[in-house]
């Protein structure tokens, strides 16, 4: 075997460890926020619930706000595969794309627990950060990996054209968070209006 296959392979295995350690915490923290509310799930929970110890759950987060802020960059995940499904499904039809895309994620987000613990008037601080002030780790993970699809895809936006719609869509997605949509249809109709001119003048000048 290579040298360098040699070396790069514990690199690998501890790659999959952490991304399944973190996966199975993140599952967990999922199952807890149907039972209680944010504010009252610890780290000692989450580690319980997920078979993990206390440690190793802090090597993989840092602290009980990295572990929101690593479901919500999960939650952002599920929204670009969405839109990138919706885009490939609709070739060369940016309304439907976008109405399906942010139909699917107002769907889910209305089911995600995290996210419901943000409706209303005592929504917990820390979260609320995470989407508004503190929100550009989410919409810069989103919107590079969204511009890719606008550019290799039948868009074919350049960079900088895809940066800017992306980033406008995870943004827009994000806003929804703690004021869901009363009707997920007409919300998702709004945004595609909005922003369908953008994408239909990029693919005009392609």
């Amino acid at each position: 075997m290579p040298a360098a296959e040699q070396t790069s392979t514990p690199g690998r295995y501890r790659e999959a460890a952490s991304t399944l350690a973190r996966d199975t915490a993140l599952d967990a923290l999922r199952e807890l926020l149907h039972e209680r509310n944010w504010r009252n799930v610890t780290m000692s929970h989450i580690a319980k619930a997920a078979g993990l110890s206390r440690q190793s759950l802090y090597n993989e987060f840092g602290s009980r706000r990295g572990v929101a802020q690593g479901y919500a960059i999960r939650l952002t995940d599920l929204f670009v595969a969405m839109c990138e499904t919706a885009l490939y499904q609709h070739e060369n039809d940016a309304s439907a794309a976008l109405r399906q895309g942010f139909s699917s994620f107002f769907e889910l987000s209305a089911l995600d627990p995290l996210v419901r613990s943000l409706h209303g008037g005592d929504a917990p601080e820390d979260l609320l950060r995470l989407i508004t002030t503190d929100s550009e780790v989410l919409i810069d993970r989103a919107g590079e990996r969204l511009a890719e699809t606008f550019q290799r895809g039948w868009v074919g936006a350049s960079p900088r054209q895809a940066d800017v719609v992306s980033k406008a869509i995870v943004r827009l997605a994000l806003s929804y968070i703690p004021e869901p949509p009363d009707d997920i249809t007409a919300a998702a109709d709004d945004l595609a209006l909005l922003l369908t001119p953008f994408i239909d003048s990029i693919t005009a000048d392609s």
